[in-house]
């Protein structure tokens, strides 16, 4: 079957051997694959040498049910997320801990993005908001979007910002009245944005050098708030901000509980929902249940579609137009 795969410093598409299904598996022939930018130019650019399977995020229709799967059926549309059991890949096997049913009134190509929906899930999480609170998310490419788009349907008191006019203005077009694309508008409006305390979380999707950004983010910060890290950012900042505040800094890690995880990825064991209520599955499946409610829409993102024989382009485009903010491959 056919895959991409990062290869000498670039992406390819390459012959690779069908995966075998196993128990608690399905079998599902994809139909689309979201490209995760940040994540696979990252592997893409230190590829040199080595050849290594790329994507983690995708939807399609099961061909075949593993031993002791009674819970899904032959031809039943599923979106899936986690690698290396979902690449971009013609034919995936995947556990059922990491696949949730999908509406046939549900885009396909929208849920395609599940992966990228859980972590965003996964980051709200973390950051741990209760009804009311306030957050701010900074950087709104595809991800953060998502994360402003999730937090909004919450009931959150969400607020975005983004040096890229585009950006601020397509998450204003998705129903999110304070999106600020400079930093001094951001502050001279902080004390009516959050009552005069600062924001209870913010969420920071940018990636690059994190000095400048997270030291900022104690300064609009509550006393005690938490500055959750979900990008690729450097992890200097100022002891003495942080300590001004109490703050707490986190780290979002993947798209819940159960990630790297072999007993519940690989082996598909599923924690007790009284133990851990929300997993990586179950994100996922929350996730669909936000498009299949039309709370959130990833349609506006969608910049661009790719045919599998033709998807190195789409990797291509990305190293050179910064305006591309999501990108499917079409199987």
């Amino acid at each position: 079957m056919k895959a991409v795969a990062a290869r000498d410093g670039k992406a390819a598409v390459i012959e690779v051997d069908a995966p075998e299904l196993k128990e608690g598996h399905v079998l599902i022939r994809t139909e689309f694959s979201g490209i995760s930018p940040g994540t696979e130019m990252g592997i893409i650019k230190n590829s040199a040498g080595k050849s290594v399977m790329i994507g983690y995020s995708a939807v399609g229709r099961i061909e075949q049910l593993g031993e002791g799967v009674t819970e899904y059926e032959i031809g039943e549309r599923v979106a899936c997320y986690g690698s290396p059991f979902v690449q971009h890949a013609e034919i995936l096997a995947v556990p059922t801990n990491l696949i949730a049913s999908v509406s046939e009134h549900v885009s396909p190509q929208e849920a395609a993005f599940t992966g990228l929906g859980a972590i965003a899930i996964h980051a709200l999480r973390i950051a741990d908001l209760r009804f009311g609170e306030s957050v701010l998310v900074v950087g709104l490419g595809i991800l953060g979007n998502l994360v402003a788009q999730i937090a909004s349907a919450a009931a959150y008191r969400t607020v975005g910002l983004d040096l890229s006019s585009e950006r601020v203005e397509l998450l204003k077009q998705q129903g999110l009245s304070q999106v600020f694309e400079r930093t001094e508008d951001l502050e001279e409006q902080l004390d009516v944005l959050t009552d005069g305390h600062g924001f209870d979380s913010i969420i920071l999707c940018a990636g690059g050098s994190g000095e400048e950004l997270i030291n900022s983010s104690f300064e609009w910060l509550r006393d005690r708030g938490s500055v959750v890290i979900v990008g690729n950012l450097t992890m200097e900042f100022s002891r003495a901000a942080m300590f001004k505040k109490e703050a707490r800094v986190l780290i979002s890690r993947a798209g819940g509980a159960g990630r790297y995880d072999n007993q519940y990825e690989r082996e598909n064991r599923d924690y007790p929902v009284g133990y851990v209520r929300w997993t990586e599955g179950r994100n996922v499946g929350e996730y669909v249940r936000l498009l299949s409610e039309k709370r959130i829409s990833v349609q506006p993102l969608i910049t661009d579609q790719f045919e599998l024989d033709q998807a190195h382009h789409a990797y291509e485009k990305y190293e050179s137009d910064s305006k591309i903010l999501a990108s499917l491959i079409k199987y």
